[in-house]
């Protein structure tokens, strides 16, 4: 691919954060976080891009507290839904690849196998509910868009299911862990590294109309909320992490009986097919995006 400008909004996020160093090799990445610009300032959002004038606009920022949309309606549909909206135009005035993340959180669980991008959505939150309007809003303003639906993200940075885990399992013994939501754990550094190799594959952005549109990108396998942290606490410990919890202590639990605000996906399971397929190459099993961050971890600790 030729050099490139690249805006990437989000960039102090699990996703964003890893984006910077992959996407490096496309081009100039200029990095801006909520601090830099305000998706509420709808007028600023535009100004940028103009000024800016990129050839690729990755948008890994969004509104991700689950619970919190229910009750603030307003600001989670600004940024994940009219935000997006804004970033396609302008990316079709000039003529920029834009590159929007979603979530498994667009639908209601309820299928019994894996979900294909052709399925049809049907959130159950104000979450889900205005990243779907935010992919709509993309696929409806910008011909040169690609959306990545994921699921149960981890990384290095930020806060996430796996880093929980890990801490709960280092103060208690018997932890209480939901075992009837089936989903696949995928790392940001996986969603980074894939968003990158498709980029650069796409080498003149209108030699192949086909390429662009909505793929599901997620490691291979799947699992319960249940199996993943048994399988965390079972790596940490053979890698010498100080744990007071074994996978023989953790508690299975239902749904019914860790209730929440906002009814979960039972199952978020994404089909990513599609993407191999178009884009030529395979995916890990999620345990082996575990081990490596798991490791990470503990070069870290040694480090400290």
């Amino acid at each position: 691919m030729s050099y490139n400008t690249i805006l990437l909004f989000g960039s102090n996020g699990q996703i964003g954060h890893e984006l910077i160093k992959t996407l490096d090799k496309l081009g100039e990445v200029i990095q801006l976080s909520r601090k830099d610009v305000d998706f509420e300032d709808t007028d600023k959002l535009r100004y940028v891009i103009n000024n800016i004038q990129p050839t690729i606009i990755v948008n890994a920022a969004a509104y991700t507290a689950v619970e919190q949309a229910e009750f603030d309606l307003r600001t989670a549909h600004t940024v994940n839904a009219t935000a997006p909206k804004i970033l396609a135009e302008e990316a079709q005035k000039i003529g920029s690849i834009l590159v929007q993340y979603s979530t498994d959180y667009v639908f209601d669980g309820k299928k019994q196998s894996s979900y294909h991008e052709n399925d049809s959505p049907n959130p159950q939150s104000v979450y889900g509910a205005t990243k779907l309007a935010g992919e709509n809003n993309v696929m409806q303003s910008c011909k040169k868009h690609l959306i990545f639906r994921t699921s149960w993200v981890f990384g290095m940075h930020g806060n996430n299911f796996l880093k929980t885990i890990l801490r709960l399992a280092a103060q208690q013994k018997n932890l209480r862990i939901v075992s009837d939501q089936t989903g696949v754990p995928t790392s940001a550094a996986l969603v980074a590294t894939m968003t990158a190799r498709i980029l650069n594959k796409i080498s003149d952005a209108n030699s192949d109309e086909d390429c662009w549109g909505l793929y599901h990108l997620t490691s291979k396998g799947k699992t319960s909320w249940y199996g993943y942290a048994s399988y965390v606490i079972s790596q940490a410990l053979s890698l010498g992490f100080t744990l007071t919890a074994s996978p023989e202590t953790l508690i299975p639990i239902t749904t019914a009986d860790y209730p929440l605000s906002v009814n979960r996906p039972a199952n978020s399971c994404l089909d990513t097919e599609k993407i191999c397929l178009y884009f030529n190459f395979d995916l890990p099993d999620w345990k082996i995006e575990v081990n490596k961050m798991l490791n990470s971890l503990m070069l870290q600790q040694k480090c400290d």
